[in-house]
């Protein structure tokens, strides 16, 4: 089995992937960005999720098989992404476990000896070669008991893989199931709800009305004090709360190469020129003089050149160099090799004999004897054997089904030696070729679209910054970083011609990038130790010196003015221009009156029949919610409403009617079942929400990283 033979093989392995994975949706939040770097604490905690502690010893060892798991599997990401996915992920568990628990709902052992002896889909003993009856295709209960009984055997880091890699997803997708399905159940939709429901569907009106829309008032004209926007903030305190932050400015001083390194790798580029064209044997100068552009053995199309050189170099005679040109961060020498016609797609089909697992990367033949065998199958196709035959009973691939058949493809869609066989050979050729992926007979079945290709050297050298460019940046940053306070660095900054950025957003402790810096996790942790004002030693961060200055320490609760008017400055701006068009209004008998004197015109809305009360928007007018009530308030058919604050104007609306559209059964239903869905759909998109809300969450992981 594939799964205990790794654990066997490299000890514990990691599922957090998976267990994230039965989780998407519910319990997952937005990841933020993790940690780097480890110093002594009094706590050996990182956190704690309603009282219960997160251990700095557990949390490690979660994130150290999260990368294992990663890596196994051929990706990765960086340290602090997998902390932030593992801290977000044992903070869900913690919060979700604990509501289970005191429902009741619990995922028992005969549960799960259930699952692992079922054909239930979520058995991952499905998924593990050689546990499937291989005539019915079903799991092969004898086999799958002797892996459980292995299983038990299994101790200390061996029993936490298995934990990780089979039990906690069934675990966890089991209880996730049973949690949903119980709020699914408790969805209740009354009857009188769903009667009122309809006929707010079904009644529609029709309004005229005059806008004085916000914009009429310039903004420069409406001034807001502090005292205004904490006055709002203080009446809205949910709004505006926020988490202990910085606000920080820096100047950076650029390492990246500069003319003079350009100039300079463009010379010694153009030196070898000569040599180039010279050596008979293009592979061996291009490895001598280390280019950034490897040797490529194979003809390409044109389109597979560098656009802009493309015509240039195609019509090249062999034995031809050309350049130096430029090619994104390189300046190049392109020689012509060789050309000749070459189809665009083949049609092929192959037998794989594999020697690696390309999955695991452990070994399911030796070398040697999975040669022998595609050998034998080789001689057996040249006796006359059936390709198709052969390919279902020996190749890995899984088109074996289709006789080995792989269909259309073009040049470079096959590993490199499959794609030379293939686009090479003429139609009919059958062969032996070795890749990454073992040992296949592959036959060339059709080739279509001939082609001029290319065989190109290139000899390629990077533009780098010199240690003199880097010194250099290096020394401007560590002079700007002498400046004693914020006033002085600006002045310096002015002085110097340089250009100071102001970060716009709030740096949170655990943070690890900062708008326009990728790993900054050293600044971000010098940032929460510094005090208002205070200036930075310069910090290498990519290709860049950075020196920044702290300029706001936020504290966790409300936010003050500074912080909140951004949020909330157009609201008072709204709310005062439509004090002043009310005035305007004044005690206007008549829509007519109103719009003369404002120099607007009546409009109307809803002739449609489009102006409903379940209506999200007015056609012309918008997001408009204020004025949707009004219009099914009878009384305005007598007369005229009073100004209403819209979202982008004053109105004033007269109701011209309000009717009913005749009944429909059938989409009187089809909205019920709708509203029906839409409640169901709220309820299992947002509970891990609700949970969280209340949840008591102290991250101490700042300390540690």
């Amino acid at each position: 089995m594939q799964i205990i033979q790794s654990i066997r093989d490299k000890g514990a392995a990691i599922v957090i992937v998976v267990i994230a994975l039965s989780l998407i949706g519910f319990i997952l939040m937005d990841a933020k960005q993790g940690s780097s770097r480890l110093f002594s604490s009094l706590s050996s905690n990182v956190g704690k999720v309603n009282g219960e502690s997160i251990e700095l010893g557990e949390f490690n060892k979660r994130v150290k098989l999260a990368e294992d798991m990663q890596q196994q599997r051929g990706g990765g990401s960086q340290t602090y992404q997998v902390r932030e996915q593992t801290w977000n992920l044992m903070v869900a568990e913690k919060i979700f476990f604990a509501e289970t628990k005191k429902l009741g709902i619990e995922f028992t052992s005969d549960e799960l000896r259930d699952v692992l002896l079922s054909n239930d889909p979520n058995n991952p003993l499905l998924k593990e070669p050689g546990m499937k009856d291989s005539a019915t295709g079903k799991l092969d209960v004898t086999k799958a008991q002797s892996a459980l009984a292995n299983i038990k055997k299994f101790k200390g880091e061996q029993r936490d893989a298995v934990d990780a890699q089979i039990i906690d997803p069934l675990k966890i997708s089991s209880t996730v199931t049973k949690y949903t399905g119980l709020l699914n159940a408790s969805v209740y939709y009354p009857a009188w709800m769903q009667q009122r429901e309809t006929t707010e569907a079904k009644n529609f009106a029709s309004i005229s009305y005059v806008s004085l829309p916000y914009s009429d008032i310039s903004d420069s004209t409406i001034k807001i004090s502090d005292t205004e926007i904490n006055d709002y903030v203080q009446k809205h305190k949910d709004m505006f709360k926020q988490e202990e932050g910085r606000n920080i400015s820096y100047v950076s001083f650029s390492q990246l190469a500069g003319k003079e390194d350009t100039a300079k790798t463009n010379t010694i580029i153009a030196e070898l020129k000569d040599a180039f064209a010279a050596d008979s044997n293009a592979k061996a100068f291009i490895a001598r003089n280390t280019s950034t552009i490897e040797f490529q053995d194979e003809y390409l199309p044109k389109s597979k050149i560098t656009a802009v050189v493309a015509d240039t170099i195609s019509k090249m005679s062999v034995g031809s160099v050309y350049g130096p040109y430029l090619d994104k961060n390189n300046y190049v020498l392109a020689k012509m090799l060789g050309s000749k016609e070459m189809p665009d797609s083949v049609k092929a089909r192959h037998i794989l004999i594999p020697v690696n697992d390309p999955q695991t990367g452990k070994a399911i033949n030796s070398d040697s004897a999975a040669h022998k065998l595609a050998d034998s199958i080789y001689s057996a196709i040249n006796a006359g054997s059936d390709f198709a035959a052969l390919a279902l009973q020996y190749s890995s691939d899984g088109s074996k089904t289709k006789g080995g058949d792989l269909g259309t493809f073009g040049y470079g869609t096959m590993v490199p030696e499959f794609n030379e066989f293939s686009f090479t050979k003429s139609v009919g050729s059958k062969g032996v070729v070795k890749t990454q992926f073992g040992y296949h007979i592959i036959e060339v079945l059709s080739q279509k679209d001939f082609k001029p290709s290319y065989k190109i050297a290139y000899m390629a050298k990077e533009i780098m910054a010199s240690d003199v460019t880097i010194n250099k940046a290096s020394l401007d940053a560590t002079k700007a970083s002498a400046e004693k306070d914020a006033a002085s660095l600006e002045k310096y900054v002015s002085k110097n011609g340089l250009k100071m950025t102001k970060v716009p957003t709030m740096i949170k402790e655990n943070d690890f990038s900062i708008s326009g810096l990728q790993d900054a996790r050293g600044l971000v942790q010098w940032v929460f130790k510094a005090k208002k004002g205070e200036v930075s030693e310069p910090f290498p961060i990519g290709e860049e010196f950075v020196v920044a200055v702290v300029d706001k320490i936020n504290k966790k609760g409300v936010q003050d003015a500074t912080m909140a008017r951004t949020g909330c400055e157009a609201i008072i701006r709204n709310k005062k221009k439509a004090e002043i068009l009310i005035k305007k209004i004044g005690t206007a008998a008549s829509l007519e009156a109103i719009a003369t004197a404002n120099n607007k015109q009546v409009q109307q809305a809803g002739l449609d029949s489009s102006l409903t009360m379940t209506s999200q928007i007015i056609n012309g007018l918008g997001v408009e919610g204020k004025v949707i009530g009004a219009a099914f308030n009878k009384e305005y058919q007598a007369k005229l409403s009073p100004a209403i604050e819209g979202t982008s104007a004053v109105y004033v609306i007269k109701v011209n009617s309000v009717q009913a559209k005749p009944a429909d059964t059938s989409e009187m239903i089809a909205t019920q079942v709708s509203t029906r869905k839409a409640a169901l759909r709220t309820q299992l998109n947002n509970w891990y929400e609700g949970l969280k809300k209340p949840a008591d969450i102290k991250d101490d992981r700042s300390k540690f990283y």
